[in-house]
């Protein structure tokens, strides 16, 4: 039969997250979000050591709103030109960083930026 180390290794494998699995739906300043597992790059998918990971919404290619026009932004977001934080700007400066988030629920917020506001 199997070791035991692979029979562990065995059971680690059968519990993991399948790509399309829920994670969870939330709900942030009015719009319902669902976040399911998959990979962000397809070359993950092929490889035997990635599993899949939480896939957040990307809202640079899929704009959302509040319904008072403020976007939705992940806190791992790169900022954007409008950037406002205590730290200097880098390369590593994501929308967590700026004074305009305001986090919801998980990694989703909202931009407060003035200049960001989807005009009506």
């Amino acid at each position: 039969m199997f070791s035991k180390h692979i029979q562990n290794d065995l059971q680690l494998t059968d519990s993991t997250h399948k790509e399309g699995d829920l994670y969870k739906v939330i709900t942030a300043y009015g719009k319902t979000f669902e976040l399911r597992y998959g990979y962000y790059e397809d070359g993950d998918r092929l490889s035997l050591l990635c599993e899949p990971v939480v896939i957040y919404p990307d809202f640079l290619k899929e704009p959302v709103y509040t319904d008072d026009g403020a976007p939705f932004v992940t806190m791992v977001q790169d900022v954007c030109k409008n950037y406002k934080g205590e730290t200097k700007r880098t390369p590593n400066t994501t929308c967590a960083d700026c004074k305009y988030f305001q986090r919801g629920e998980d990694w989703i917020g909202i931009c407060t930026g003035p200049k960001n506001k989807k005009n009506e």
